[in-house]
Formats: C-alpha cells, structure tokens, sequence
C-alpha cells in the first residue's frame, strides 16, 4: 500500500514517509524487501549445522527471526564480519559457508503484509546500484549464491538466462540484471525511485537532551507543536531532483521520520594526493582502464603499466593487463606477508586467479641489481612519489631509495570513498573518525550493532559497505538490524496510542 499515488510522491512537499533510503543497490533492494513485509522463519526441516544456534532457533520456532532477540541469536558465533547480525543473517543463508559447503538456507519466508512499513528508496540508476557500472570482463569475487537475495536463488534465475553455467563465479552484469529482476518480481517497484540525486538531508528538529545550543531547527515553535500532533515525526527534510527523460531536473522535498543509507562507498576513488596525479594517462578506476584496453590505447606498448593497490580490485587489474600481454609494474605499500593482505582470507581453491596474482607478488619482486620483469615485477612496501609529463613516475621505497620508470599508463586503485555530500560535514561525524572521511575498511559509520542505527545520529541507520560489510553476503544482516528496529518501534506506538496515550507519540 504506497502512502501517496506514485505519480504525485515527489511532488507533494507534505508527504511524511517513515523511512526514506538512500541507494538502491542490494542493501537497499533487501531492507526494502523486509519493510515490505517479508519475514524470514525456521524452515520445519531444517537443521542448523550449528546445534548451539539450533537450539536458540528452536526455541521460537513460531516466530520470525526479526521478532527475536538478535543478540542472544549472534552471541558466540564467528565470521568475516565484524557486525554480528551480518554474521548470524549469513549463517541463516548460506550455513558453514566459509567452509566450502553449499547448504540450503534454513530459512523460509512469508509475505504479512500487515508488517508493511512505507518507505521509498532513491537510486541514481536502475535497482542494482554501482552493480550496472561495474566492468564487464571481471568475474566477481563471490560466487553467485553469495549474491542473491532472499526469495529468490540465483541458480534458478540464471539458469532461465543462460544455457551453460561453466562454475558458480559469475559476471557483474549478470549481477545488476538479477538485482533489477529482483524488484519487479517482488513487486517492490512502488517503492523505488530512479534518476533521483540527494543533494541534502537535514534535521528538522531535536530531541530537548540533543539540542545543547537551544535552537529548535529549522521550524518555528508553532510548527513543532503542529507536526507533533501527528503519528509521524518529521525528524528529517530531504531534499533533491529527479531527472527525467529531456535531461531536466525537477526538485522535490520529503519528510521522513527515518533515514537509511544505503550508498555503497564506490562514488569517489581514493586519490595518492600527489604531483601530476591528474595527468591524463593515470587511471583510478578499472571502467576506466578497461575501456583504455578495448580501445586498443594500449595495444603494441612496450612501457609497462603502473598499478597502485593492493587489494582485489588491483588484482583485477593486474590480471586484464597480464591477459593482454600488457606489462605490470605493481607497487604497494604492504609487505607480502602481512596478515591483513584480503589474499590471506580467500581459498586457494575457490580464488586460483586471485592466488596466482598474490604468488606473483610474492616471487616476482623488484631487485636492485634485475631489471624488470617482462610480463610483471612487484614493488611491495613501496609507494609512488610523483607523475611527471613526460609519462614517467618515481618511485620510493621504505629505505628511501628511488627509482623512475616510464610507462604506457598508471591505474591507482587503493579504495574509495561514498558520496556522503548530502549531511552535514559530508557525513564525517558518523564515523568512528570523525576528523576523517567515511571509508569502509578504515573509518566506517559507528553503529550500535544490532539496530544499525548511527551512535551520533537517532533515527538515522546505516548498512552495507558504509559499516564495513564490502560483500553482499553480509549486508543483509543490515536489513535485518534495521526492519527489527523499526518494526519494534512501530509495535510500541500502536500500542500506545491503542492505550490513549495523549498525542500519540512514542
């Protein structure tokens, strides 16, 4: 049941929704699906491989997951995430993954549409987010269950779309179709809004114990008494536009009682913040570098290719340079042994290209008195001093010692950060680091763990990469934190205002 009519949502400035969300790639495609009102339970044949997490699902069995005590659910259980509803989702999903197994969810699902929560959710492009964007030659680092949603297996989709399935790794493009699929077939589309830009999201207004300078907002006294007399609070403006099929942009002002974001962190590459960093021939993300290879831009050079990172997306790079007879000088900062390499948490069995790029790092490294590899040479615990015109770099390593190479092209893949320009010190304060910007791995978004909802900001939650969930497995356990918390919280409303509890706010 959509609040307003479709058509006149992003017109009427009066509109109040009870969550907005900010991204529609698989974070928000999922809580979307939960606010929905789709509620996981135990299947009555499953058994958990987990007898300890068994017995606990047992003991509730009649009711569904988000009406339980997460944390009494996620205590003692261990994973590649350090959010513990994202952990106890997953082992819900794909049990004793991590151990190669490919068990069935002990998980089904059921549509109670009394649950349903309105909502919207705001996307620059079709549902699947940055997934549409991603190139197209890479398989993804997880295999394709990983990457489904509930209520919906990927197997069987994809099975519908293509004849031979040569292994469970799959495309990106396969990725974002099965994401914009998924929308349709689970009747979400009322609630998703493409071609739309946020340009801000401020308080209305503050809680009295929030509000040290005694300023109320951006609403007069009177106003407040008006909006607190309805069911819903206006906690937040949202504001933006929609782009639409001339090119124009037509604005638009919402009010939510609450905000989810859902961006993702791929908006803005991570730059080295160093001389000529803005030549031309330096790349920062792989479209980019990728589109240079298709073009035949660097088909025939003999210089090699400079690649900065040390993590996946590097390693994808380094392998479509490798795969085109391209040669690679890759530099990084870490040394090879580093624990905290991602090559150390990936299966050699599962990842082999992944591991035959880590073994390269580990034996082809740079030797003083060696000139370069032909096909690669590493560079660890290095790092890039400068570009220069001439299309040369200089490089610096831990001693101090410098070397200067030309080259065809240089690709700095080293992380990103989100495009948070919409909050207030581009969003900042929400991090554990509030002097710096939001990142996934180093400064993500401080949440309470089992709601989502940000510790510097009420009524504002976060999920997805923005807490440090990189992969999709994980990210579900966002949608779960969020629909409890929410779905909580709706509970005590009715029942006070069931009760006649003066003007209805909780």
């Amino acid at each position: 049941m959509p609040l307003v009519e479709e058509t006149s949502l992003l017109e009427d400035s009066s509109v109040t929704l009870p969550v907005v969300i900010i991204g529609n790639g698989p974070s928000g495609i999922c809580l979307s699906y939960m606010l929905s009102g789709y509620r996981p339970y135990l299947s009555s044949e499953a058994i958990h491989p987990n007898t300890i997490l068994h017995s606990k699902l047992e003991e509730a069995r009649h009711l569904s997951i988000v009406d339980q005590d997460l944390e009494y659910l996620s205590e003692g259980l261990e994973g590649r995430s350090s959010n513990p509803v994202a952990v106890l989702f997953d082992t819900l999903l794909h049990p004793d993954a991590d151990f190669g197994y490919d068990y069935p969810s002990v998980l089904h699902w059921k549509l109670e549409q009394h649950h349903y929560i309105p909502h919207l959710v705001f996307g620059k492009g079709p549902p699947g987010g940055a997934w549409h964007n991603m190139e197209g030659s890479m398989l993804t680092i997880s295999f394709g269950n990983w990457m489904e949603l509930p209520g919906l297996k990927f197997k069987d989709w994809v099975s519908s779309k293509r004849r031979n399935l040569k292994g469970d790794r799959v495309m990106p493009e396969e990725i974002a179709r099965y994401y914009k699929h998924y929308v349709k077939v689970m009747g979400l589309q009322k609630n998703f809004r493409e071609n739309t830009y946020i340009t801000s999201i401020s308080r209305l207004y503050r809680d009295h114990q929030d509000d040290d300078d005694g300023q109320d907002g951006n609403i007069s006294t009177q106003h407040l008494q008006i909006e607190k007399s309805k069911f819903i609070k206006r906690n937040w403006e949202i504001r933006g536009y929609q782009r639409i099929a001339d090119g124009s942009h037509v604005p638009f002002c919402l009010f939510a009682e609450n905000v989810a974001l859902a961006t993702g962190t791929l908006d803005s590459p991570a730059h080295l913040e160093i001389e000529g960093e803005d030549f031309p021939f330096v790349f920062h993300s792989m479209p980019e570098f990728g589109a240079a290879i298709s073009k035949g831009k660097l088909r025939g050079k003999v210089d090699p290719v400079l690649i900065v990172g040390s993590g996946l997306t590097a390693a994808d790079a380094v392998l479509c340079a490798y795969n085109n007879n391209i040669p690679v000088i890759h530099v990084f900062r870490r040394r090879v042994t580093d624990p905290g390499l991602i090559f150390k948490q990936l299966p050699k069995k599962l990842y082999p290209e992944y591991h035959k790029v880590y073994h390269m790092m580990c034996t082809q490294s740079y030797s003083v008195d060696a000139s370069l590899l032909s096909d690669y040479t590493s560079f660890p615990e290095h790092h890039v001093l400068s570009f220069k015109s001439d299309m040369k770099c200089i490089l610096q390593s831990l001693s101090g010692l410098k070397k200067i190479f030309k080259l065809s092209a240089a690709v700095v893949l080293i992380g990103s950060h989100p495009n948070l320009s919409f909050l207030k010190e581009q969003g900042c304060y929400l991090g554990h680091n509030s002097s710096q910007p939001i990142t996934c791995k180093n400064n993500p978004v401080e949440i309470d763990a089992y709601t989502y909802e940000c510790v510097k900001e009420a009524n504002l939650f976060a999920l997805g990469p923005l807490v440090g969930d990189n992969f999709v497995r994980f990210l579900k356990g966002g949608a779960l934190g969020v629909t409890r918390c929410l779905a909580t919280r709706q509970k005590k409303k009715h029942l006070f205002v069931e009760r006649g509890g003066g003007d209805g706010i909780a």
